[in-house]
């Protein structure tokens, strides 16, 4: 999860947006991926960076701090504004407005992303409306006690090895798996601190429920 302490970059997509404990912190970093900016305003909050191509928009808004691409580009705008966090020294990212909906392929593109961040050494949390979705890359996460609900955990790439997950229904230790293979769907939290880890590799881990920011940020 995410330390408290740690400040974080707080990216708003166009797609679905659940503003469930949307609230980012003094010393956070919050910025608009396109027709991000419209989920925002209409909750009265500024973004302190809009950036896109603006194809989501009708017109670019009169906005002081604009970061404007090209609408033929090789990333996408939310994975733009990941990387600009990135240099503003953000090392947490919570991203909303880029899971479910009509566009499977944004939403895969956005898990890729955070595959991306884990391999720079960062976290990253895409929430959607009842599930969250993460990535770690050799390395272990924690779940506060009070969770609850269905956790699935996916290879992302050929194998993964070294697979933990403890304090959950269904556990599993030193484990391999494949990415041929769903073994690690539809697990459940039973009340305990769950832990997923993995040695060597990368997991996808999606949690189906709708945690609190204190379950977020522990």
């Amino acid at each position: 999860m995410i330390p408290q302490n740690q400040p974080v970059c707080w990216v708003v997509g166009a797609g679905d947006f659940d503003a469930i404990d949307f609230s980012p912190r003094p010393g956070d970093l919050v910025i608009a991926a396109d027709g991000g900016y419209v989920h925002l305003t209409g909750l009265g909050i500024t973004p302190d960076i809009l950036l896109g191509d603006f194809d989501s928009l009708d017109t670019v808004p009169d906005f002081p701090n604009i970061v404007r691409h090209p609408v033929r580009k090789d990333d996408g705008d939310t994975a733009l504004a990941v990387k600009l966090g990135l240099e503003r020294g953000f090392r947490a990212f919570a991203l909303y407005g880029g899971l479910g909906g009509e566009r499977l392929d944004h939403s895969l593109a956005n898990i890729q992303t955070l595959a991306w961040l884990a391999q720079q050494g960062a976290s990253g949390w895409l929430v959607g409306r009842g599930q969250v979705v993460t990535v770690i890359e050799n390395a272990s996460l924690r779940f506060d006690p009070a969770c609850h609900g269905f956790l699935s955990v996916f290879c992302h790439g050929a194998h993964a090895s070294g697979v933990t997950l403890r304090q959950l229904k269904f556990p599993l230790e030193n484990a391999e798996l494949d990415s041929r293979v769903p073994l690690g769907l539809s697990n459940e939290f039973i009340g305990g601190a769950a832990e997923v880890s993995v040695q060597q590799g990368t997991l996808v881990v999606v949690w189906q429920g709708r945690p609190s920011q204190a379950q977020l940020f522990i």
